[in-house]
């Protein structure tokens, strides 16, 4: 009976270790059938907002430019005779007329030589008289034979030098008046002062500055350029303007928005820059001043290219490339950039690479790997609206 029992627990061990051997032969080969099987790939699902589509579009080549505004048509008023400042009255802010008189110099020293040369010049006239007298007695002694020729002759000279010493006595006059008269300081513009260097009682030189009167109805803005950009500009090509003061967004930045045309260009460039300056009239002037400062944009040209916005354009490898969909999946396409423009708000970019058409993934997706599987999926329907609350019947 113990022997029975033996074999019976051995035949046991036997079949349970045959059973766990199977068991582990199974499940390895299950481990081998699950590697060898591809696991199931990842596909990236696409909104429509986050495909684009290159399209040929107008693009317009423009050039940064900026600079200050300032008056068309100003004047610098300085003195043209030293002396006191007299009767200066307008301010800063003031407007004025042309021909207003804006201040006087003390004009008694003035007064005083035109008196003086008229003085002159009245003697320099008795003195011609005289001598005309003289010449016509000789001429006629001589015409009786009581003088010699050479008498009328001497008697002449003497006629002729009088004469010019009246006629430079008088120019004399003329100057001294001229002194006067420019005691007298006027604007030689309509417009409003600018700037007042000079103070009441002040005495001042000849040439120093007294006012700085401008017209601001017409403002232009002086900009510079380098000396390559500025051959592609031309007289009559406009610009948009953003002048100081408005902020992005606000109804004020739309009023400091201004439009503006080339009126000239300067021939030379600056010595030390070599760069060229150019002038932009402004398309109006009401509510602003000379000296603020503006930037814009200048349309060199237009042109039709192939375009994306600049953001579509990846640039995290040495040369930029695109993110195509081509057969469902993504492939990195390098392309060449060209011209930038601003359209409906934002930065496009003349692209070469690709063709008219094709599907290129938009900036805010972001860096996908090449060869990634998409799907575009469709695009959520809008919300229904609540429906408006009804009032009860009374």
């Amino acid at each position: 009976m113990k022997r029975w029992m033996g074999w019976t627990i051995a035949l046991l061990a036997i079949v349970l270790v045959i059973g766990g051997g199977l068991r582990a032969v199974k499940a390895r080969q299950a481990q081998k059938q699950a590697a060898a099987q591809p696991l199931a790939e990842a596909t990236l699902s696409l909104l429509p907002s986050d495909v684009l589509s290159a399209q040929t579009r107008e693009l317009a080549r423009s050039l940064p430019i900026s600079g200050s505004l300032r008056a068309v048509e100003s004047a610098m008023i300085k003195a043209k005779v030293a002396g006191e400042i007299i009767g200066l009255s307008v301010r800063e802010g003031d407007t004025v007329k042309a021909g207003q008189v804006l201040a006087r110099i003390d004009s008694a020293e003035y007064a005083a030589r035109v008196r003086q040369a008229q003085q002159q010049a009245d003697s320099a006239a008795a003195q011609a008289q005289v001598t005309q007298r003289n010449y016509d007695n000789n001429k006629a002694l001589v015409e009786q034979g009581f003088i010699s020729r050479t008498a009328l002759d001497t008697s002449l000279s003497n006629l002729n030098a009088a004469q010019a010493t009246h006629r430079a006595a008088q120019a004399g006059v003329e100057v001294a008046r001229k002194s006067l008269d420019d005691t007298t300081v006027r604007s030689p513009i309509d417009g409003q002062v600018a700037s007042r260097v000079v103070q009441p009682g002040e005495r001042v030189g000849i040439d120093a500055k007294l006012l700085e009167v401008v017209d601001l109805r017409r403002l232009e803005l002086e900009a510079t350029v380098s000396a390559a950009d500025s051959v592609a500009v031309r007289v009559g090509q406009r610009a948009l303007l953003q002048i100081e003061g408005g902020s992005p967004g606000s109804a004020n930045d739309s009023r400091r928005q201004v439009g503006a045309v080339v009126t000239r260009i300067n021939p030379s460039a600056q010595a030390g820059s070599r760069s060229v300056l150019i002038y932009l009239t402004l398309d109006r002037a009401e509510g602003f001043r000379q000296g603020l400062f503006a930037q814009g944009a200048l349309e060199i040209e237009r042109d039709q290219a192939l375009a994306l916005p600049l953001s579509a354009v990846r640039v995290d490898q040495p040369q930029p490339y695109v993110q195509l969909i081509e057969d469902q999946r993504i492939v990195h396409r390098k392309v060449t950039t060209g011209w930038r423009a601003q359209l409906d708000g934002q930065t496009w970019v003349s692209v070469e690479g690709i063709a008219p058409g094709a599907q290129v993934l938009s900036g805010s997706v972001g860096t996908v790997r090449e060869g990634s599987a998409v799907r575009l999926a469709p695009e959520a329907p809008a919300a229904p609206s609540a429906p408006a609350a009804t009032r009860p019947a009374a």
